[in-house]
């Protein structure tokens, strides 16, 4: 759910614009080598830009250097790289500042500024959910400081996942609300509760995750990324860069705070859509030298 909105956007902006739009992804969040070769494929073949949402920071480094030395624009969304904008590389990104901020409000609304709170799936090698992670903690250590953190590294392993949140939810029996940084971990969060069935109700705040449905009570929100509007804005920065018009270096997107309350909204409505329209048969772009 968090991707297939951004195709959408993508296709109907390349469908406006005249552009043929290649769109591809690995079946695994965890599997930086299968993105690797694929920014590889894209920059050894004709295209002229790519748009690119990094799995992990570092990894993704040389391959999109040797890409703008192939020729290509890039557009990183989501999470950046540690490298600078540039001509060739531009960011539009999620403001993980807000939402950690936003994340932060929801738990201490739950709690009414008075708890515990468990912050699961942080992933170092990921700029993005490391920004909102210390977003959340600073704003409920600033804001809130009645409510106790307990924070656990993660990853895009489910079991691994699952077993970090069981035991967390054993170790700290107080807790009163988890906040899930990614999918993996909000799933395996609410499958952990699940299995464990605690006395008390802990409510699960999380972010990109897979579905709205709500059909778990346990889920009581998801900070949502505009992941649309990327793809959209990401297919114009790449042709404005070939026509030589000036584009930003860095775009920043705050996310919104879903709940069975505003599921069904016109907004929600918009960021989740996976509408578009078939691009136009065009000519295909050639490369830039």
């Amino acid at each position: 759910m968090l991707w297939e909105p951004e195709h959408g956007g993508a296709e109907t902006a390349g469908a406006r614009l005249g552009a043929r739009i290649y769109w591809n992804a690995l079946t695994r969040e965890d599997d930086v080598a299968g993105q690797i070769a694929l920014v590889e494929r894209v920059s050894s073949e004709d295209y002229q830009g790519l748009v690119l949402a990094p799995d992990q920071a570092r990894a993704l480094m040389t391959p999109v250097r040797r890409a703008m030395e192939r020729g290509l624009s890039i557009v990183v969304i989501g999470s950046p790289l540690p490298m600078p904008p540039s001509d060739r590389l531009s960011y539009i990104l999620n403001d993980e500042e807000a939402g950690g901020r936003i994340a932060g409000e929801r738990v201490a609304q739950l709690l009414n500024g008075r708890g515990s709170v468990a912050i699961l799936g942080i992933d170092s090698d990921i700029t993005g959910i490391v920004t909102r992670a210390r977003s959340l903690e600073q704003y409920l250590e600033e804001h809130y400081p009645h409510i106790r953190v307990v924070k656990r590294s993660g990853s895009f392993n489910f079991p691994h996942e699952q077993q970090v949140a069981e035991e967390t939810l054993k170790a700290n029996p107080e807790l009163d609300a988890v906040a899930t940084l990614t999918s993996t971990s909000t799933l395996s969060a609410l499958s952990a509760l699940g299995n464990i069935r605690p006395s008390r109700r802990i409510r699960v705040v999380a972010f990109d995750q897979d579905s709205l449905a709500f059909d778990d009570p346990s889920l009581d929100s998801v900070v949502l990324e505009d992941t649309r509007t990327m793809g959209a804005e990401a297919i114009q920065l790449i042709v404005d860069k070939l026509h030589g018009r000036s584009a930003p270096g860095t775009t920043s997107l705050e996310p919104i705070l879903v709940t069975r309350e505003n599921v069904n909204s016109e907004e929600v409505r918009r960021l989740t859509s996976m509408e578009w329209r078939p691009a136009p048969l065009v000519r295909a772009w050639s490369r830039v030298q």
